[in-house]
């Protein structure tokens, strides 16, 4: 009896089993669904008219809308208005002084021509921060732009820029003439002639350094690339700025320690193939030369320069600037470059770029040294 009862209950158990397990499965299923719905609305992934919007939104204004105007004042306190730049094309730029992206793009403002030149834009900056704050960036690097304050995000909200560096080219009618640029390359591309490169590219000569093999450097800051052939470096008889930077070893050391000396001032990074080229040269120097001081300027983090001077068993002082600051001062973005400066102080030669001609300042102490040793009668003599 109870087996026919079993028999005839089982059927109906495991109906009732599999219903339970399907309805906790869709239950399941259901929790899932309801998960990523809400996942979905938190990350702006839902489709839809106001999705659009916001994507809309976060793009930037549209090609040809006329660009929101504003007043700000500069960092004397003068105001100025967009307005007042109609008829020119303008390079608008949203700068943040704490932000890294902008602080390494700050030597390729510097180098842009404040007034436009060429069909290029007239480069207008509007930053946020403290007064004082910009204006040691802007001293420190030489920016001759025009410098906006705003106090928060009020302008760059209206130009729906949500971060920097970002910016537009606006045309000389007021008119958004550029999709939002984002980041500092993309944003020095508009600044040349409408069509071209960029203001850099447009005047670039050959690159020197093509024959060292320098395609590959810089290559996390291409935009330095074009702010090193607008410089032409410090002409010889210039006084050498003065610089006080950390040495890779220990301590600090300043340009004026070596007054009384001869100084083969070189800059250098350790990323730079040429560098690398040039450098067992100059340990060479340092050991060979006690009439020739060796001296590098170099960049990056210190346990790359480290790393880099143990494996290749350099002994001379390396010091490390935070960027260009130093590389400013001396009007050259680049590496391998290097000037002589004699005892007094003073650049004893013009810029040398590139390894041979670097080398070759050390050559110029030697023949200067040798002929110092000559009889009198001998030093008369033209030099062949």
């Amino acid at each position: 009896m109870i087996t026919i009862l079993f028999e005839t209950a089982l059927p109906w158990l495991l109906i009732a089993i599999g219903t339970w397990l399907v309805y906790q499965l869709a239950r399941q299923n259901g929790r899932i669904l309801l998960r990523l719905e809400s996942i979905e609305k938190q990350i702006g992934l839902r489709t839809g008219p106001r999705a659009d919007a916001k994507r809309r939104e976060a793009g930037g204004l549209s090609l040809g809308t006329a660009a929101p105007d504003f007043e700000l004042p500069d960092l004397a306190g003068v105001h100025h208005k967009l307005s007042e730049f109609r008829g020119t094309d303008v390079l608008l730029i949203f700068f943040n002084p704490n932000c890294g992206f902008c602080t390494k793009m700050a030597a390729d403002l510097a180098a842009l021509p404040a007034e436009g030149a060429d069909g290029g834009t007239v480069p207008i900056v509007i930053t946020t921060g403290d007064a004082e704050e910009n204006r040691k960036l802007v001293e420190q690097y030489g920016i001759r732009c025009q410098i906006l304050l705003q106090k928060e995000m009020e302008v760059a909200s209206t130009y729906r820029a949500q971060g920097t560096p970002m910016g537009y080219r606006i045309d000389g009618a007021g008119r958004i003439a550029s999709e939002l640029a984002v980041g500092a390359e993309p944003l020095l591309k508009l600044a040349g002639p409408t069509g071209s490169g960029g203001v850099f590219a447009a005047k670039t000569p050959p690159d020197p350094f093509s024959a060292h093999g320098m395609s590959g450097l810089l290559k996390d800051d291409p935009s330095l690339a074009r702010s090193r052939l607008n410089r032409n470096g410090l002409k010889a008889g210039t006084e050498a700025p003065d610089f006080r930077l950390p040495r890779i070893d220990e301590g600090e050391l300043s340009l004026a320690d070596f007054r009384g000396e001869r100084v083969l001032l070189v800059f250098s990074d350790p990323d730079c193939g040429p560098c690398d080229e040039l450098a067992p040269r100059l340990q060479e120097i340092h050991l060979q030369r006690p009439d020739l001081q060796v001296l590098v300027v170099s960049r990056r983090d210190l346990e790359a320069n480290r790393t880099k001077a143990s494996a290749l068993g350099l002994t001379f002082p390396i010091v490390l600037q935070k960027q260009w600051e130093i590389s400013l001062k001396y009007a050259k973005f680049a590496t391998p470059i290097g000037y002589l400066i004699d005892e007094q102080g003073v650049l004893a030669s013009d810029l040398a770029v590139g390894v041979e001609p670097i080398l070759a300042l050390a050559h110029v102490v030697r023949s200067l040294r040798e002929r110092k040793s000559l009889p009198l009668e001998s030093r008369l003599q033209p030099a062949n």
